[in-house]
């Protein structure tokens, strides 16, 4: 069993139901258990402009299954709950990132681990800083002091 921890976010249709949806069904999921969750946040897109404001969370899971096995289950649960996989950085029903997954470090054509953008996103740290404090991120030390280095982006709850 190790523990992962995945980003979830969206900004098409209901995003507080579709996020809503998706840690139900992430909580069924074969050989995982849901140990926490993060609150829903809201943040201005990084993305085209014109999209609507994402809704954003963090949940945290013990797992048994295998690495591939995860994202497939991840990228079908997005499939189930509408994602169409379109415009980079666009408009979405949902987005499961899988962001860490034990002490795994991975680097191939499917998956990077520990995920590429973790350090860099805001509306990422802040839910997981809410369900992990004190989380060593691999190569950027403790959560907190990553947040602190990063440049203000509004995180709000979502309301």
């Amino acid at each position: 069993m190790a523990r992962a921890y995945v980003a979830l976010g969206g900004n098409l249709g209901d995003p507080a139901a579709q996020l809503e949806n998706a840690i139900a069904r992430l909580a069924q999921l074969a050989q995982t258990q849901l140990l926490r969750r993060s609150r829903l946040y809201r943040t201005a897109p990084l993305g085209p402009a014109g999209q609507p404001d994402y809704c954003n969370a963090v949940v945290a899971l013990e797992t048994g299954l295998p690495p591939v096995a995860l994202l497939d289950a991840l990228q079908l649960i997005e499939t189930q709950l509408g994602r169409v996989r379109g415009e980079h950085w666009g408009a979405r029903h949902l987005d499961l990132d899988l962001l860490l997954l034990g002490d795994l470090v991975c680097d191939n054509a499917r998956l990077r681990l520990p995920h590429p953008e973790l350090a860099h996103r805001r509306f990422v740290l802040q839910p997981l800083a809410e369900i992990a404090p004190g989380l060593e991120l691999p190569g950027h030390g403790a959560i907190e002091q990553r947040l602190a280095a990063l440049p203000p982006w509004e995180v709000r709850p979502w309301t």
